[in-house]
């Protein structure tokens, strides 16, 4: 008699002599959804996302309803979502998310027209990785609110200086990424194209290249939260529109529920640019064999 769980499987010409029956058992749950690089099933991912924002606005809910910190320093969720409403209601939030959401793909995209073929080109030729890499490691550790004064004198005060700040924030760093993407590019798959008599012109821009495009739309989605994270720095100065605006002048009359209803428009945006990013990668690279993420 087989083992609970188990199935059955009869074995044609080969196994256990007399005909016995070879029972497979599924594997437990810890070695299904513990092991690593191992998917799991669609509905579970989707159920452990929602479970996770819940456990989150959970703690937030009991610390304030609870009335362990206070309302001036962590509003109720429902004061926040009551915020919100009003905010796209009565005071025309969503010219301020369009505006800052133009700035953030201005400079997001302005970085990455620039860093994609200057990081391929430092991850595949020697020389540009000694003349271009240096300069660009050292630029990427500068914070990019010091070059806010320069920005304005270069640019003013208009979305010119906040699209600088938001390209400064994600380039350099961007760069670096890329280059590491086309540096990992397997030696054997260009010399295999060489050894079946591919030039070198070939060679890059039909092997090299269409190599490093699964690890360049990855690195794009994580650049587009780095510009997410510079949108505040971008709009701290002279800005009369953007959620960066809205968060600070709430700062400025101590609106604390304004300021969180800020912050999650931010995250809520992030997320679907980054959902964005996701779904370009699994259309344009169903070739490509990796756990998801």
């Amino acid at each position: 008699m087989s083992g609970a769980g188990a199935d059955p499987v009869t074995p044609s010409g080969h196994g256990p002599p007399g005909g016995a029956v070879v029972t497979r058992r599924r594997p437990s749950r810890s070695r299904r959804y513990l092991t690593p690089k191992r998917a799991i099933p669609r509905t579970l991912v989707v159920a452990l996302g929602v479970l996770s924002f819940a456990v989150l606005i959970g703690m937030w809910a009991v610390l304030s309803y609870g009335g362990f910190i206070s309302s001036y320093f962590l509003p109720k969720p429902t004061t926040v979502a009551h915020s919100e409403y009003l905010l796209f209601k009565d005071d025309g939030f969503l010219s301020d998310v369009w505006a800052s959401g133009f700035r953030i793909m201005a400079g997001f995209l302005l970085a990455a027209l620039i860093a994609v073929p200057v990081g391929i080109a430092i991850g595949s030729f020697r020389i540009a990785q000694a003349f271009l890499e240096p300069p660009i490691a050292a630029i990427r550790y500068m914070p990019a609110s010091a070059f806010i004064p320069l920005f304005i004198i270069w640019f003013g005060i208009a979305n010119g200086e906040k699209i600088a700040v938001i390209f400064m924030g994600v380039f350099f760093p961007l760069t670096l990424m890329i280059a590491d993407v086309s540096a990992n590019v397997p030696a054997e798959l260009l010399d295999m194209s060489y050894t079946l008599g591919a030039r070198r012109r070939h060679v890059f821009l039909q092997v090299l290249v269409p190599a490093c495009w699964p690890g360049v739309v990855d690195s794009l989605r994580i650049g587009v939260g780095w510009a997410w994270t510079y949108l505040i720095v971008a709009e701290l100065v002279a800005a009369d529109t953007g959620i960066g605006h809205v968060i600070l002048q709430a700062n400025r009359f101590l609106q604390t529920d304004v300021i969180i209803a800020g912050i999650v428009t931010i995250g809520a945006l992030g997320l679907i640019t980054d959902g964005v990013f996701r779904w370009l990668y699994r259309v344009l690279f169903p070739y490509v064999e990796r756990v998801e993420r």
